[in-house]
């Protein structure tokens, strides 16, 4: 077999993505690879493809759990032989994996770092044929990614005791710093390393002020109805604060957190993933990995650390390539939450410094007013070219105001409490509020006390953000977040400098520009899209309950919205849908041509095309009953000729249709005989044919036996 063979019949696709193919020629050649592709971005297919090509048993290691069995599953059914070895089986279970690759029955073998190299594992494995190592999640190897993990370290023994093997190290998230080190742990040449566009246009990307969250995201979630999402919280006591109040809403939501039990955490994730729990609020001990498609949106309930991170984690939406909602909430006390977690923390100093560079670059993002997703990728180190056209910011440019006076108030009321106050008190200060600290400390007898008042508190809020990025004034981190004066404060205060900010968009504007711009009328070709979308949405889920498997493993969304525009009604349609192979379509393929079938019937009156060949299908559904092609052409008021027309298609189509049985003998025998007379081929027009056999038999069994031949 080839490589595209191998993608077409096993997983369903006609063309590979970007970089794919040069990965797997890579690996074929036995070239050590480093791959970086964005979650979603095809990343297993690289060494997949290459397992199933490759003579011997593919070796993939993995940190997580729940992405093996996701992965095996999805491989199984796609009519892969795959297993994994990890903690979650019994020894009984690993003893007939490590059985069945010894006996050459695996072309994938799944594996935990912590298994790889306790006991005899790796003696056993010297004793396997293994043609190629995959090391998933492989920023875990460097002590400058997101998640380092130590026993990621001792992957490094892998080239000196298979020297021979390929290995192909595969991550969605490492900046320059953690490429290096990754190539540098695995003896990977750094020019083979394969950097993929980090660009996820299917995903929208917006940040919203982090106040009322849960009034704004009941408001998000009337939008995405019985869609599967996730909300990501810093602790774990507000993950299930959150969870309770989306359940006193009727929502179907469940929390997760390392703090539970292990068993209860599985059976969160289980239920998530098998689509009995749409919404899973979190931390993130969840979702890394998960192999989930059809996770339709992400909520940032707090800023995260990262910005790697927050590409990870965003990026878990939209997998299938279906478009997919992302959200941010940003808020000063998140920043300085973090902050203050990364000094109090136990790392060294040159990491703090790190950790504390990369906070900055992610409240960079969440107070841009330039297109998020410029920033976003640029990160990565690519140059996006031009706006998304897909981020709030673009979808609502904010207009810009001279805010000299706005800054000037503001940095005096700074220096004249002698640069010992944080956000929320400037903003008390100059919102004129009267409360307990104001009056403690005698700020209400102040010049600048309530020269502000003619500003919403949350306005104020937005417009000291913008002055912090633009440098305006600086913070004591090590003094409780004090804001301090600095020569660019001077500047403003002397009248030396103009300042532009955005103009303030509440998120209720935001929403009716956004409104304004988009229609909401539906096309009646796009109701059906939606409704029959549902219908096989609800038979998904049913054959893979019977089967106990995660619906997407049997089809992503993406494959069922292409079904449901493109409405196969037989075999070779439905192959010709995305994720459609060989093994899917000999295992699913009825239950989804007949569900459709059964959509465009209760359509028929419509007055709507619905199906192209839905004629074909009609009169070999009557076929299938046992009615002859008299009784078919009778009672559909069509002619003979043109019943077996639709037969001929549909055996054409993949159907079963015996076509010998509605010819005799002598009748098959003269007609056989004329088209050899004639050397006449299958796409021959029939009148030269009828002709030569006097026009005396019609062209109904003309074209039977001219299609037999």
């Amino acid at each position: 077999m080839t490589k595209h063979s191998i993608l077409k019949e096993y997983f369903g696709y006609d063309t590979f993505r970007p970089l794919q193919e040069e990965i797997i020629d890579q690996l074929i050649d036995k070239k050590d690879t480093l791959v970086l592709m964005p979650t979603g971005g095809g990343k297993s297919i690289c060494y997949q493809v290459p397992a199933m090509l490759l003579d011997g048993l593919t070796v993939v290691i993995s940190p997580l759990i729940a992405l093996m069995k996701d992965q095996v599953e999805a491989l199984r059914a796609n009519g892969i032989k795959a297993s994994f070895l990890n903690s979650s089986i019994s020894s009984v279970e690993q003893d007939a994996v490590m059985w069945a690759a010894k006996l050459g029955e695996l072309k994938l073998l799944y594996i935990a770092p912590e298994k790889l190299f306790s006991g005899n594992t790796m003696t056993f494995f010297k004793e396997l044929k293994i043609s190629l190592f995959a090391i998933d999640e492989s920023h875990c190897i460097s002590s400058w990614g997101h998640d380092f993990r130590p026993e990621y370290r001792q992957l490094s023994i892998i080239k000196t005791e298979f020297p021979e093997v390929p290995i192909v190290a595969l991550t969605a998230t490492a900046d320059k710093i953690t490429r290096k080190d990754i190539c540098k742990q695995l003896g990977i040449a750094e020019e083979n390393t394969f950097i993929s566009s980090f660009d996820r246009p299917n995903l929208s990307l917006e940040v919203l002020p982090g106040r009322k969250r849960m009034q704004q995201i009941q408001d998000f979630l009337s939008t995405v109805p019985n869609q599967s999402g996730i909300i990501y919280c810093l602790s774990r006591k507000t993950t299930e604060s959150v969870a309770a109040n989306l359940q006193a809403m009727g929502l179907n939501a469940a929390y997760y957190h390392a703090g539970i039990p292990s068993e209860k955490r599985s059976k969160v994730q289980e239920n998530f993933i098998n689509d009995d729990v749409k919404i899973i609020v979190a931390t993130i001990a969840f979702g890394m990995g998960i192999d989930k498609s059809n996770v339709r949106w992400v909520i940032h309930y707090n800023m995260p650390s990262n910005v790697e991170s927050f590409y990870q984690e965003i990026g878990r939406a939209g997998r299938d390539g279906s478009p997919s909602k992302t959200l941010l909430f940003y808020s000063f006390a998140d920043v300085m939450m973090r902050r203050q977690m990364i000094f109090d923390s136990d790392m060294p100093l040159e990491q703090k410094e790190l950790m504390e560079a990369k906070l900055n670059r992610m409240q960079q993002y969440a107070e841009a007013n330039i297109c998020r997703r410029r920033i976003l990728i640029s990160y990565f180190n690519e140059d996006l070219g031009k706006d998304c056209g897909n981020c709030d910011v673009c979808k609502n440019p904010r207009k810009n105001i001279d805010a000299t006076v706005i800054a000037q108030k503001a940095l005096s009321a700074i220096s004249r409490t002698r640069e010992k106050i944080a956000m929320t008190m400037l903003v008390d200060i100059l919102r004129g509020s009267r409360n307990q600290q104001v009056l403690r400390y005698g700020y209400d007898q102040l010049p600048t006390f309530g020269v502000g008042k003619d500003l919403r508190s949350e306005v104020w809020f937005d417009y000291i953000l913008q002055l912090l990025n633009y440098g305006a004034f600086d913070i004591a981190y090590d003094e409780a977040h004090i804001f301090k004066l600095n020569a660019t404060s001077m500047e403003i205060l002397k009248g030396q400098r103009q300042v532009q900010i955005s103009e303030y968009i509440s998120p209720q504007q935001r929403k009716e520009q956004e409104d304004a711009k988009v229609p909401s009328t539906k096309t009646k070709k796009e109701y059906i899209k939606n409704e029959l979308f549902e219908k096989l949405r609800v038979l998904r889920k049913e054959i893979a309950d019977k089967l106990n498997l995660p619906p997407y493993t049997i089809f992503h969304d993406s494959s069922l919205l292409e079904m449901a525009d493109a409405r196969p009604i037989d075999k070779v349609q439905f192959l010709d849908i995305s994720g459609v192979g060989q093994e899917k379509m000999r295992k699913f393929g009825d239950a989804f041509i007949n569900e459709i079938r059964a959509y465009i019937a209760s359509q028929s009156d419509s007055g709507i095309k619905l199906a192209k060949g839905l004629t074909h299908v009609m009169s070999f559904e009557m076929y299938k009953d046992g009615m002859t092609v008299e009784e078919i052409a009778m009672q559909r008021n069509l002619s003979p000729t043109t019943i077996v027309g639709h037969l001929v298609k549909m055996k054409e189509n993949g159907e079963e249709v015996d076509l010998r049985a509605l010819v005799d003998n002598w009748t098959f025998d003269e007609v056989t005989k004329a088209i050899k007379e004639l050397d006449m081929k299958p796409t021959d027009p029939l009148k030269p044919l009828f002709e030569h056999l006097g026009e005396q038999i019609d062209y109904g069994k003309l074209r039977i036996v001219l299609a037999l031949q």
